[in-house]
């Protein structure tokens, strides 16, 4: 079976792990773009550092980008 992790959240995570959801939800962030996928790796700092869970960086980024 395969590393299936049960849940996403701060306190269920170690750095290492949170690096890993982070990088394999954006994809490669080495890959030859035009710097997006490195510009929503930053964006997620806050949670790869357990200051902030993934949710709450959603709905802060929704909420700037609201019309």
């Amino acid at each position: 079976m395969g590393d299936v992790m049960s849940s996403i959240l701060i306190k269920d995570t170690t750095m290492e792990e949170r690096e890993r959801i982070v990088a394999e939800s954006i994809g490669n962030i080495n890959g030859s773009c035009d710097g997006c996928a490195a510009g929503l790796a930053e964006m997620y700092q806050d949670y790869i550092d357990g200051k902030k869970e993934i949710r709450d960086i959603n709905m802060e980024f929704c909420a700037q980008h609201e019309e």
